[in-house]
């Protein structure tokens, strides 16, 4: 511990730059959903494949975050965390460059590894700091991603007002992300305790056809697909469980003071990705041609969004006070039960401005709580030697979380239309709106039922 205390004060000041990573990966990704109707009408891509746009990098990250975390683990988590900058600004330049969806989807696949570094991240900080400053050091870097998501959001959507053009907007966040590349070879220290062993190449494999199965069968509402993608991931658990190096230790997730978390992680994946696409059509919709929605420009859409994003760094910022007097399982129960009640009160009073922003600001408060907690919660249960993919495998399961999100909102929004075949009707969102909050109340529940593990 003597030896970890006194590398503290560098790797302290190191983690300002991390923290610059966070803000970027945070912009790239908030800055998407408010361009979504703008640049669906540019690129004449329909509401129901506008999802797409999100499940397909959500998609990628599922398969990237275990592999760069494994990869982190074995070869060095800083190696892995200039490979992955590398793929998220080569990814977010093809987006803003592309000229149709095809083009779009493949940078939105190079996105994949950007969802890697936060756990990669966080295994720098646990392996350089003493707990009581690691602690302090993830609620920072989750509070920065959610203030970088927060200002992309804003930003990107008051440069469109301007530039009127949504993929040259879209070259901000690709400027960012390629500065980033640069300044990771600057000062950033590399972890001093390697793991042994090699990475899981078939386990990758099963789990990349079995996600790419499912997600397509959801989204097509294809029950042979379903049903590959299911078998494909039966499978995959059962190769995890036999070899001597698998990819994702899932033994390690078995106790029940994991276990539930996980379970979290994956509802909050589903609640707080798969809602970012209808939010947006929803008040980008006519209100005169569907009979809802406000007919709302991106900017307007961020403006909405601003006060509960600006809670939720609020929240994420606070998780550690909150949880020091609470107790992390509490505090993930009441998080998720506002949530919860914030759906609700979404799906009932949705048809004014002040009615969503009531909802909105304390569903963002919790959410930023939520993200705060559940990654210092899980990276504790790690073995030091597995860090890299244990916080991964958190972020993948909320990851992939969304990533079914999407599919299952892309099927609804699509089968649930109004007479001219593509415009959702107004009862499609309020099903996505009572799904979220169905699955956050057992959430609330998965997680009050958790065994101590402080």
């Amino acid at each position: 511990m003597t030896a970890v205390a006194s590398r503290a004060p560098k790797v302290g000041a190191v983690v300002g730059l991390l923290v610059l990573f966070e803000l970027t990966s945070g912009f790239i990704q908030g800055s998407i959903a408010p361009l979504l109707p703008d640049l669906g009408r540019e690129m004449g891509i329909s509401d129901s494949h506008l999802n797409w746009v999100i499940s397909v990098q959500l998609l990628a990250s599922a398969v990237c975050v275990p592999a760069f975390g494994r990869l982190g683990d074995l070869h060095g988590h800083r190696r892995m965390l200039r490979i992955a900058l590398i793929c998220v600004a080569a990814g977010s330049l093809l987006v803003a460059l592309a000229p149709n969806l095809t083009v779009l989807l493949a940078g939105r696949l190079l996105l994949g590894p950007l969802a890697a570094l936060l756990p990669l991240e966080i295994s720098l900080v646990r392996d350089r700091l003493p707990v009581a400053l690691a602690r302090k050091a993830i609620a920072r870097l989750v509070g920065a991603l959610t203030l970088g998501a927060l200002l992309g959001g804003v930003l990107t959507a008051g440069l469109h007002q301007v530039v009127g053009d949504a993929r040259l907007t879209l070259l901000v966040p690709a400027v960012l992300a390629v500065v980033c590349v640069p300044v990771s070879f600057l000062a950033v220290p590399e972890s001093s305790r390697p793991a042994t062993g090699r990475l899981d190449l078939a386990g990758i494999a099963v789990l990349s056809v079995s996600m790419v199965a499912l997600l397509a069968g959801i989204s097509l509402l294809d029950a042979v697909l379903i049903v590959l993608g299911g078998l494909g991931f039966a499978g995959w658990v059962v190769l995890e469980l036999r070899i001597a190096e698998p990819l994702v230790d899932l033994r390690a997730m078995t106790g029940r003071h994991v276990v539930p978390f996980f379970a979290c992680s994956f509802v909050f994946g589903i609640v707080y990705f798969g809602s970012q696409s209808p939010d947006s059509t929803f008040l980008a919709a006519s209100r005169s041609s569907a009979g809802y929605g406000f007919g709302f420009t991106a900017l307007q859409i961020s403006l909405v969004a601003l006060p509960a994003a600006v809670f939720a760094v609020i929240g994420s910022a606070c998780t550690a006070v909150i949880a020091g007097r609470l107790g992390y399982r509490p505090t993930l129960v009441a998080a998720f039960l506002v949530i919860a009640a914030g759906f609700v009160g979404t799906a009932l009073f949705h048809a004014q401005v002040w009615q969503l922003l009531a909802v909105k600001i304390p569903i963002g408060l919790a959410a930023g709580v939520a993200l705060g907690a559940m990654p210092t919660v899980i990276a504790e249960t790690a073995d030091p030697s597995r860090t890299g993919i244990t916080t991964a495998l958190y972020n993948n399961v909320k990851t992939l979380g969304g990533a079914v999100a999407g599919g299952v909102v892309a099927a609804i929004l699509a089968s649930v239309v109004l007479d001219d075949g593509e415009t959702p009707r107004e009862s499609a969102y309020v099903t996505v709106w009572l799904i979220c909050a169905t699955l956050c109340a057992l959430a609330a529940l998965t997680a009050h039922f958790a065994r101590r593990a402080e």
